[in-house]
């Protein structure tokens, strides 16, 4: 019999465990997962697999997170809040049913790889602030709706890996703009 979510976040806590994997849990609200905001030494949280809708502005107080996974979930938005996690590294929001993202998405000063694959994002779906993920060296974003690669991805100099270019790759001025990717996954 699997572990309750109660004592998986009593195990962490006591035992100040820095991962807690609360993957196909059939969870459907993050509140309602007692103790879970608590648990602020923790630097990854795998909530892939659930039935989440929203992540609730309380996700700020796990401070220290540094990898948040809610891969196939049904997450249609996310609280301006998750740009105050300073140490997230690797967000992975790929399988989810994303229209945009948060004013503020991108004051995320350490995100290093961010998986936006699957969703129903575009251009427009992109925060003003976006592009000043200085810190970022991985992008997916293959299966959403975007018609055109913003201009603003120049200004992510770190960036190494772009997933979904080859629809874009027709342009002389996406090359021009991509001049420091080093590597990249051309797919339909």
């Amino acid at each position: 019999m699997s572990k309750s979510l109660k004592k998986i976040v009593e195990e962490s806590r006591e035992k100040n465990q820095p991962e807690v994997d609360m993957c196909d849990r059939g969870i459907s609200n993050m509140l309602d997962v007692p103790g879970l905001f608590t648990l602020s030494h923790i630097t990854q949280l795998v909530l892939s697999h659930n039935k989440l809708t929203t992540v609730p502005a309380n996700i700020a107080d796990l401070r220290n997170i540094e990898v948040l996974n809610f891969f196939n979930n049904q997450i249609e938005e996310l609280p301006t809040q998750i740009s105050s996690l300073q140490k997230l590294k690797h967000l992975n929001l790929g399988m989810n049913r994303l229209n945009t993202l948060p004013r503020g998405f991108g004051s995320l000063p350490a995100l290093e790889v961010l998986d936006l694959t699957y969703n129903n994002l575009n251009e427009n779906s992109l925060p003003g602030n976006f592009f000043y993920l200085t810190t970022l060296r991985a992008l997916y974003l293959s299966d959403n709706d975007f018609e055109i690669l913003p201009p603003d991805i120049g200004k992510l100099t770190k960036l190494q890996i772009v997933s979904n270019l080859s629809k874009f790759l027709e342009n002389q001025f996406t090359f021009a703009m991509l001049v420091g990717i080093e590597s990249s996954q051309f797919e339909k």
